[in-house]
């Protein structure tokens, strides 16, 4: 039986590629944006060209992830038409570039709503039905930068990736006895096939940044051109969507806690797989080690 998807962020880069590989493999795909009747309208009538050309089905649904209107909204169509959600794909998120200083208190707030009580308001839209139901699979698209090498001008949107990696951890052990299961996807830096740097937002104060400028000139590009450099040829965004569908397509019970794409190397997995592995052997010490992997519905 095909799974009921819904993935938020789905207008462009991992979402958009995403949903249409989820998409390919026979699932119902519901991807959400916002002002779907504006200025994400072409964006729409893409995915409705998607599944008219390629057979499969592919919709469009509002979902604005920083209203919980509209998320409630969407969850509840979706749930009316389907009567479930089988799995739900965190994926909305937004970049900032620039010295940490420059950036308003508002700004960072802003940027960890997008960010991170984004998927607070989905999962209190969507999780009641998979516990209901004692099922479900919640995949959280992370960052190589939570636990990996960071560069700097980026600190804004690698402390909110962090934030949400964080939560995503601790709903898994919470979702574990409903027998909903977490996969956590941790994306390292592609250059080609996202828009992350391209549309990525600017720091407020710009004195502030222009006083930086004068030590650190041109570091944005430097790091994005060194970036590029260090992904080997065909390191495109779609094997992140490729990822993501495979672990849907796997049978309950064998998808993996954490899986990492990550072309240039930038160590997170070395450092994720520690903090994993002390996960594990601490809920087993104090004798819930049955958090680690989601329990059949009974």
């Amino acid at each position: 039986m095909s799974n009921v998807i819904v993935i938020t962020g789905a207008s462009s880069g991992f979402g958009a590629l995403t949903a249409r590989s989820l998409a390919d493999t026979g699932n119902t795909v519901y991807a959400g944006m916002r002002e779907t009747t504006g200025r994400n309208a072409p964006q729409v009538r893409a995915a409705a060209d998607y599944a008219r050309q390629h057979g499969v089905d592919l919709r469009a649904i509002e979902l604005d992830v920083n209203s919980q209107e509209s998320v409630d909204a969407a969850v509840t169509r979706i749930e009316a038409e389907h009567g479930r959600i089988d799995v739900l794909v965190h994926n909305a998120g937004h970049m900032v570039t620039g010295p940490a200083e420059a950036f308003t208190p508002e700004q960072l707030a802003e940027l960890y709503d997008v960010n991170v009580l984004s998927t607070q308001r989905v999962n209190r839209a969507a999780l009641p039905g998979m516990r209901r139901r004692g099922q479900g699979l919640v995949v959280w698209v992370s960052s190589s930068s939570v636990k990996g090498g960071t560069p700097p001008y980026l600190a804004p949107y690698f402390a909110a990736k962090a934030g949400m990696d964080s939560l995503a951890v601790s709903y898994a052990g919470e979702l574990a006895r409903w027998g909903v299961e977490t996969s956590i996807v941790v994306p390292g830096s592609f250059t080609s096939g996202t828009n992350h740097f391209a549309h990525s937002g600017r720091p407020a104060d710009t004195a502030v940044e222009t006083e930086y400028e004068t030590r650190y000139a041109g570091l944005v590009e430097q790091v994005a051109g060194k970036l590029a450099a260090l992904a080997p040829a065909g390191a495109d965004a779609s094997l992140v969507a490729d990822e993501i569908a495979r672990i849907v397509a796997l049978p309950r019970g064998e998808r993996p806690f954490r899986v990492h794409i990550d072309p240039a190397d930038d160590g997170s997995e070395e450092v994720s797989d520690v903090a994993d592995r002390v996960r594990r052997e601490f809920l087993t010490r104090i004798d819930l080690g049955d958090l680690l992997t989601a329990q059949p519905a009974g």
